[in-house]
């Protein structure tokens, strides 16, 4: 782990922060390693029920640093020097690896938040965005396509057309439409101290319920109708009688606080990150 990337863990809450306030957390190649490097540390800590994700200073993320577009040793046959052939690849990773955490990833969002930092965010599980969210799918700019997942988290969010419009025009959007079109899931003020207590909120339950309750989701939502109830049933049956599901139960009865185990490491295929 470098400083690009701070972990900070209180009470089964990881606090996530891109910390390059001077670059506006700009992605140099450096800030692509860390941010990869916090998502698998982050994967394998069975401690952590809930993570959330922000920048620090006037912007979340600018997207590419574009000292990148000028490196030929960054630029010349990307795929062709290790950093591509599996998936995903080098250049998703820092988006993706967000979808690998078993436990809820919440995003606070402000500021400028273009190409590679917007696909960050798609990565999150949750969006929380300040009104003053400027946000751009920024490839096109650069003659590009979209190439750190958002094919894959885009359509989870806003219609094909809206999704082809952000992808062709590369256009800004405020806070206010981000939240209508379905790009964010809410809006504040103080996005970070709203996610973090949200994150509260989630850490507070089953933690398996809550990883299993992701996963059902991320692989049945656009999936075969029976196998995701295959997998429904499948899932539920890992909870039901455990000792978290149990617990849940006596602290509701006896409204008191739960006292729940820490997660079990995730027994089902999960995407490699090696």
């Amino acid at each position: 782990m470098t400083n690009l990337v701070t972990i900070d863990i209180q009470d089964q809450i990881a606090d996530v922060r891109l910390n390059r306030p001077d670059k506006m957390n700009a992605l140099s190649m450096p800030m692509f390693d860390a941010i990869v490097a916090a998502g698998k540390q982050l994967q394998k800590n069975t401690q952590v029920r809930a993570v959330v994700l922000s920048g620090e200073g006037r912007s979340f993320c600018a997207g590419m640093d574009l000292a990148n577009f000028t490196d030929s040793n960054n630029m010349a046959d990307p795929f062709g020097d290790g950093k591509g052939g599996a998936w995903p690849n080098f250049y998703q990773l820092p988006a993706f690896v967000w979808k690998a955490i078993p436990v809820p990833v919440i995003c606070a969002l402000h500021g400028v938040t273009y190409g590679g930092g917007a696909q960050i965010a798609l990565g999150a599980d949750i969006r929380i965005a300040n009104p003053d969210l400027k946000m751009s799918i920024m490839e096109i700019k650069w003659g590009l396509i979209p190439d750190m997942s958002a094919s894959q988290t885009l359509r989870d969010l806003v219609r094909l057309d809206i999704a082809k419009e952000l992808t062709f025009t590369g256009r800004v959007v405020g806070g206010e439409e981000a939240l209508q079109i379905g790009l964010v899931t809410s809006l504040s003020d103080t996005p970070r101290e709203t996610a973090l207590e949200m994150a509260a909120g989630i850490a507070a339950r089953n933690p398996n319920a809550i990883m299993l309750g992701k996963h059902l989701l991320d692989n049945t939502w656009h999936g075969d109708q029976l196998e995701g109830l295959r997998m429904e049933e499948r899932l539920q049956a890992k909870i039901l009688k455990s000792h978290n599901q149990i617990e849940a139960v006596m602290a509701g009865m006896q409204k008191r606080e739960a006292n729940y185990n820490d997660r079990d490491m995730v027994d089902f295929d999960s995407v490699d990150l090696d």
